[in-house]
């Protein structure tokens, strides 16, 4: 067995072995986002879910800096998610430089290249006929997805479904969509959280959100609780940022 191949397979093995009853739905979409880097030829990835307006919202993203996170916000209604989200089909390799293959797209594909990035590909987190979201894949060398890469992107996507319909009360639609909003609005949370501690430790916005993740995860501590600590400013802890805020 190849080194890819076996990183694949313990990757996937580490995925299906934390989807618990009880389990950080957020930080496990974030471990899928970096792995899908380290795994795949891109260089950022992120995940979007539908909310109850039937509009994608991020989710987690492989990090937390400004230019990707832009990038996503401007899919609400355009761009390679929404169009794999509405298609159900993957939408590979499509050039950033190309004004036909990014018809339709609205500000993304500009800003997309002022952010560093040339190429871009979304694979639909769907299961038979249910989709759910996307995953996005972003890379700054104009470099096709290889077959065997589209098959480990679409498995991670994959899981990466199963965690949020895990996340749902089966048969149960109104209580499916607060469920997964109330997912969103922690992310909202975070967000907030992760610009309290950027300012007050002078971070940046990603190792902000390292260090809070290095934090929660050994004292088993959901992101979300800890964030509207900070934001209540009701946290007692000591959080301050070390030389290796967290790994992915």
């Amino acid at each position: 067995m190849m080194p890819n191949q076996q990183r694949v397979l313990e990757i996937l093995v580490e995925a299906v072995d934390t989807l618990t009853d009880d389990f950080d739905l957020i930080e496990f979409l974030h471990r899928l986002s970096t792995r899908c880097v380290e795994l795949l030829d891109v260089d950022a990835a992120g995940v979007m879910i539908v909310d109850q307006h039937g509009e994608l919202q991020l989710i987690a993203a492989s990090d937390e800096k400004t230019r990707l996170l832009e990038l996503f916000a401007l899919q609400h209604s355009q761009g390679p998610c929404v169009r794999c989200y509405h298609s159900g089909r993957a939408q590979l390799n499509i050039s950033l430089t190309s004004s036909a293959a990014t018809a339709g797209f609205g500000p993304f594909a500009a800003r997309a290249r002022t952010a560093g990035f040339t190429v871009t590909h979304a694979l639909p987190m769907k299961l038979r006929h249910q989709v759910v979201g996307a995953v996005n894949l972003f890379g700054t060398r104009l470099r096709r997805l290889s077959d065997a890469d589209v098959h480990v992107g679409q498995a991670i996507a994959d899981v990466a479904t199963i965690a949020v319909l895990q996340q749902r009360t089966i048969g149960q639609i109104y209580a499916e969509k607060a469920q997964l909003q109330t997912a969103l609005t922690s992310r909202v949370v975070i967000e907030q959280a992760k610009g309290i501690l950027s300012e007050r430790h002078s971070l940046s916005l990603d190792d902000a959100f390292e260090t809070m993740r290095a934090y929660a995860r050994p004292r088993r501590l959901r992101l979300t609780e800890l964030a509207q600590q900070i934001v209540d400013n009701t946290f007692d802890g000591d959080i301050a940022p070390t030389d290796s805020p967290g790994q992915p």
